[in-house]
């Protein structure tokens, strides 16, 4: 595929379309001069084939000289070795005195995979999310907060509320300060998301229960069995930490995070770049498939989530115009938007047909006969729930 074939995507819509094995997938915008967008690529593995720790997906928003507006950004499997959604993303910022994509015109979005060396041949499902954040009514600092509060409270105590976690961004489960309580199979990724206003901090914990298949001190382990990652509104790569497990129970943390400020974009740490706007932040589970086949496909384990939120909310910077889609930045406004163009959101548990991770193809009407629409995100959960328990 070349530019030549890029279809159009519009901010504020969710589309679905496929990531082949070898080669770039391009997609086109169509830019104003004082706006800056984002857009997140999630691209989804079969769950039933093999994948290093290092192969995954890259993006980058590109001018039509080819000059990259941002640092290409990447997303790889990691030490669990287990096949899970991989959320990778481009920008194109404004204000910018780095950047050469500063006029309004065509720029492309470029999604490809990495170092793809165990994993079969073919097509790995994508869903792309475009969003467009306005100008500021009036300019702020250009540089990033030199301190903030660095200190990482004590998780919340208390009773554990009983509650599901989503199959994807769009389903994501939303939940608040406080303790909570799910189930997780290996292979099984949850999606939740928490409200962080401006001038907010959030922490989170995730505690993982013993296995009936092992225990402490048993032959079984498996290095980063647990993925822990903290998403922005635009899906944006925040922080991540993995936690290995031997069959007994394990816990593990986020690093303490500034409070959301605008000028935090101007940092380089992703960790504190990625809190550069109030709305729903999401938090990504993911349990290896390793271990089911080190502990046994018994019941699902227990995953406690200890989050808290920090600091008393703040006057957002003041926009120029709407977000798209609307109410992304605010809390309490999901803002999703339409969801997938031509299929069902992300995560709603529709779909199914033949392919290997239960596809279904629809073709996609309004961007193009040459775009195909998966409807996997919201049966990726399911596929692997019922992998697990041998259905």
């Amino acid at each position: 595929m070349s530019t030549a074939d890029a279809e159009r995507l519009e901010s504020g819509t969710t589309y679905r379309s496929s990531l082949p094995s070898e080669g770039k997938v391009y997609y086109r915008l169509q830019l104003d001069g004082t706006s800056t967008v984002y857009v997140a690529a999630t691209a989804v593995p079969p769950t039933d084939i093999t994948v290093t720790a290092t192969e995954g997906v890259r993006v980058s928003v590109q001018d039509t000289d080819g000059r990259s507006c941002s640092a290409a950004d990447t997303a790889t499997i990691g030490a669990g070795r287990s096949p899970r959604p991989l959320t990778a993303w481009g920008v194109r910022q404004l204000p910018s005195s780095r950047s050469p994509c500063q006029g309004a015109g065509t720029y492309y979005v470029v999604v490809e995979r990495v170092l793809r060396t165990e994993s079969l041949p073919g097509d790995w499902a994508l869903e792309l999310a475009p969003v467009l954040e306005p100008r500021l009514r009036q300019a702020g600092s250009s540089s990033a907060p030199e301190a903030w509060d660095s200190a990482t409270p004590s998780p919340p105590g208390g009773e554990a509320t009983e509650l599901r976690g989503g199959g994807g961004f769009g389903s994501a489960t939303a939940l608040e300060q406080g303790v909570w309580r799910d189930d997780i199979r290996p292979g099984q990724t949850l999606f939740y998301e928490v409200p962080v206003d401006w001038g907010q901090q959030v922490y989170a914990t995730a505690d993982l229960s013993s296995s009936s298949g092992g225990g402490s001190g048993g032959s079984g382990f498996v290095p980063g069995a647990v993925n822990l990652a903290l998403y922005n509104p635009v899906r944006g790569l925040v922080d991540t930490t993995s936690i290995s497990y031997n069959g007994g129970q394990k816990s593990g943390a986020l690093a303490a995070l500034p409070p959301v400020e605008y000028a935090n974009r101007y940092a380089l740490p992703d960790r504190v770049s990625g809190m550069r706007f109030a709305g729903a932040y999401y938090l990504v589970v993911h349990l290896a498939a390793r271990v089911g086949e080190e502990f046994g496909d018994g019941p699902p384990l227990g995953l406690t989530l200890r989050v808290r939120v920090k600091g008393a909310a703040t006057a957002g910077p003041g926009y120029v115009g709407r977000s798209e889609p609307s109410g992304v930045f605010q809390v309490g406004v999901l803002g999703r938007g339409s969801g997938a163009v031509g299929g069902a959101a992300a995560g709603d548990g529709r779909g199914g047909g033949g392919g290997d991770a239960g596809m279904k193809l629809l073709a996609v009407g309004g961007i193009g006969a040459g775009t195909v629409v998966l409807v996997v995100l919201g049966v990726w959960g399911v596929v692997g729930r019922r992998r697990a328990a041998g259905a």
